[in-house]
């Protein structure tokens, strides 16, 4: 394993290890303390975001339309050729919840659940790539939720958030391999849909109360086959230490709640970005699996809150 896994690897369980002693911490209550909480305010802590609960997911609050542009970074391991970067327009339609949260009436809690469709494209004379390398055309739908802590600046308001999403894509090589082992790499996602994942960290910058400004990078990933219990046995890995990382960051709330927005953005965006590290070899880690097709996106868009 190389030293950036390696790297990668002792992040994602110090991040685990730091919510445990959290979880920890809060259970070493002398019998006299216990008898000063009520039942409500220890189910209140026990209160888990799981990343993939159900809830999570649900159509309520402001109607949205999210237009997004970027760049795409293209990457499949123990491929030879270089790929092209595309360019990415979006779409996202969906609801927005913003509310002031319950640490501090400065600080919202933000919501953002939507379905959306996108085109991943390469000019055929683009000037961002190269003769030798490799275009591909990418049509990809499905839906995501968003969520966040920001900051309530009156008539205005800055919300970073962490996203995650489910996917289905269709792949187009659009030039032809000369490597035969690329060419095998290649046609197991070129012109079918596969399923995939992604992860996003964004800022919204909220000018007037109709439009947002926004800023994000995403990471997603293309499965091969979609292998099920592998796939569920590495969603609930990612949403257990989700989990547990939101407890640290309510706990984190309670005691200082201005630093919630930005350390929240912080753990969260880096844990998912460390688990999307290491599926860059294997699709369902930990488990044996093959290397997916990669996108790495940096987008700009605009917002508009109903």
């Amino acid at each position: 394993m190389s030293t950036k896994k390696l790297l990668t690897v002792f992040f994602c369980f110090f991040f685990l290890s730091l919510t445990a002693f959290a979880q920890e911490e809060d259970s070493l209550l002398t019998f006299e303390d216990s008898e000063c909480v009520s039942d409500s305010e220890d189910w209140d802590d026990f209160d888990f975001d799981w990343e993939f609960e159900t809830k999570e997911f649900r159509f309520h609050g402001s109607p949205t339309i999210a237009l997004n542009f970027g760049q795409s970074k293209v990457n499949l391991e123990n491929f030879s050729g270089s790929f092209s970067k595309p360019n990415y327009p979006e779409v996202k339609l969906g609801y927005t919840s913003l509310h002031e949260s319950k640490y501090s009436e400065d600080i919202l809690r933000y919501r953002f659940n939507n379905i959306f469709l996108g085109n991943s494209f390469t000019k055929t004379n683009s000037s961002n790539s190269s003769s030798k390398d490799i275009r591909t055309d990418m049509w990809r739908f499905g839906f995501s939720w968003a969520t966040g802590y920001g900051y309530d600046l009156g008539q205005s308001s800055i919300i970073p958030y962490h996203s995650t999403s489910m996917a289905w894509s269709r792949v187009k090589f659009k030039d032809a391999l000369q490597n035969p082992s690329d060419a095998a790499f290649a046609e197991r996602f070129n012109e079918a849909f596969r399923f995939g994942t992604g992860a996003e960290a964004g800022v919204r910058f909220n000018i007037i109360p109709l439009i947002s400004l926004d800023l994000s990078y995403e990471r997603s990933i293309i499965f091969e086959r979609h292998m099920f219990w592998k796939w569920a046995g590495s969603g609930i890995i990612e949403a257990a230490a989700q989990g547990m990382l939101d407890h640290f960051i309510k706990k984190i709330g309670k005691s200082s709640p201005t630093a919630l927005p930005i350390v929240s953005f912080v753990l969260k965006s880096a844990l998912s970005y460390g688990i999307y590290e290491l599926r860059q070899e294997k699709m369902n880690w930990p488990f044996k699996s093959a290397a997916p097709l990669a996108y790495d996106q940096f987008k700009v868009g605009m917002t508009f809150n109903f």
